[in-house]
């Protein structure tokens, strides 16, 4: 419908649709946008199946009979009469074909509309959420810089590192997700639209395009252009398939976050327990007291979801499945799968945020109690007594159950001064030697 109206707008500046019968497309659009009442619910006015023709013509041809049907109710007439030789002689009076379609294509409008309906999804719902959640984790982030934990590669104890440290990483890896998705919309902002049934812009004016975007843009707030190649455009869909890949990666990016966090939240006595998860619903059916990790199961498994998604697009724009010579012809799919990955991902951030970041608490006691026990705190003293003589600390630390501290005070590797400046934690996440 947005399209619709823009291009009567276009229409009526290039004098080649009257202005009564212009104006009462815009206005029908306007109607099935919500600017007007809804006439007892005009969706239900749509029911075309997504697994349809696949270049998406039975839903063109379904809004330009809708829009112009509307007309008619509006002036008192019967559905179907915009079919009518008496009745088109009203000057209002539009044909689905002559009038709201004019100097467009199925196989041009269609992609157009997919690029639109993912911009304006990303610019006024995923963008908001993941600002939200990258602002959540920052605040996290600078509150608890000075907790200093244990680190952990290959799941195994590593050196020391703040938990507003971790968390820093998490932040970036949303604020990378909003740069991702500025290049989504990008991407998303050239339009095929005036290049009709195979590129050429056969039965359209040259500056319909132009005009449309124009529109377009003044109407979202998003900078639509004219597509450089109308026929890469409309023959390929590189544009979504690259679009489905950064909505895979800001997917990829809320695993790590959610399954770190389940990690650091296991427990309460016999895992890690360095964060407290707030309860949200009670964690077991036959164990009382349980606080199981559900919003953190819930991420993970919407982000699965949209990496399903993504191969479906992917396929869909392979040579010989959805790209064949002149149009691609598997378009309903890949942005229902599109749209379907950002409303995921948008209620995914937002839950994350809502129900488990900002009740996130940390367990500082076990945090310090994890440091100094740790057989990794011997790392700092490799530049002093060497890597062997600390190796060797390490191993008969770990068989007698010894802190390294401990057995290194034991042996009188160092003066008690000089070993507790070495083993303090917080020196070592940072550089220094």
């Amino acid at each position: 419908a947005m399209l619709k109206r823009s291009a009567a707008r276009a229409n009526m500046k290039l004098e080649k649709l009257e202005t009564a019968k212009g104006q009462a497309i815009v206005e029908a659009c306007e109607e099935l946008l919500g600017g007007l009442p809804d006439r007892g619910g005009l969706h239900r006015h749509f029911p075309i199946d997504i697994f349809q023709t696949g270049s998406g013509t039975s839903t063109n041809m379904n809004t330009n009979e809708v829009v112009s049907n509307l007309v008619c109710l509006k002036h008192g007439a019967s559905v179907g009469s915009s079919k009518d030789p008496e009745y088109l002689k009203n000057d209002y009076a539009v044909h689905p074909n002559d009038h709201v379609n004019m100097g467009q294509s199925s196989n041009d409008t269609f992609p157009t509309a997919m690029h639109i309906s993912a911009a304006v999804a990303i610019q006024t719902r995923l963008l908001p959420a993941v600002s939200a959640l990258a602002k959540a984790l920052d605040e996290k982030a600078a509150a608890w810089d000075e907790i200093v934990k244990i680190g952990r590669t290959h799941l195994q104890d590593a050196t020391p590192i703040r938990l507003g440290q971790e968390f820093s990483g998490f932040a970036s890896q949303l604020h990378h997700a909003e740069e991702r998705l500025h290049r989504a919309l990008h991407t998303l902002g050239e339009l095929p639209i005036g290049g009709t049934a195979v590129g050429t812009g056969i039965n359209t004016h040259p500056d319909f395009s132009a005009l449309v975007c124009a529109d377009l843009t003044d109407s979202t707030g998003i900078a639509f252009r004219e597509a450089s190649n109308h026929f890469e455009a409309q023959h390929a869909k590189d544009g979504i398939v690259e679009v489905s890949g950064l909505l895979k990666t800001i997917a990829v990016s809320l695993t790590k976050i959610a399954n770190d966090i389940r990690w650091m939240g296991s427990g309460p006595r016999c895992g890690l327990g360095e964060l407290k998860l707030p309860a949200v619903q009670p964690g077991s059916s036959i164990m009382p007291g349980k606080v199981n990790p559900v919003i953190c199961e819930a991420v993970v498994m919407a982000a699965c979801q949209v990496i399903g998604n993504d191969t479906a697009v992917m396929t869909g724009g392979l040579g010989g499945v959805g790209s064949l010579l002149d149009l691609n012809v598997a378009m309903p799919m890949m942005i229902a799968n599109i749209l379907d990955s950002i409303t995921l991902l948008a209620g995914s951030c937002d839950t994350f945020n809502e129900r488990l970041i900002q009740g996130l608490e940390p367990d500082r006691e076990r945090c310090a109690e994890l440091i100094e026990g740790s057989l990794a705190m011997c790392t700092s003293l490799v530049p002093v007594i060497g890597y062997d003589a600390s190796a060797k600390l390490a191993y008969q630390a770990f068989a007698e159950g010894k802190t390294v501290r401990a057995l290194a005070l034991e042996q009188g590797l160092l003066e008690p001064d000089r070993l507790n400046e070495l083993l303090d934690p917080r020196s070592m996440t940072q550089p220094g030697v």
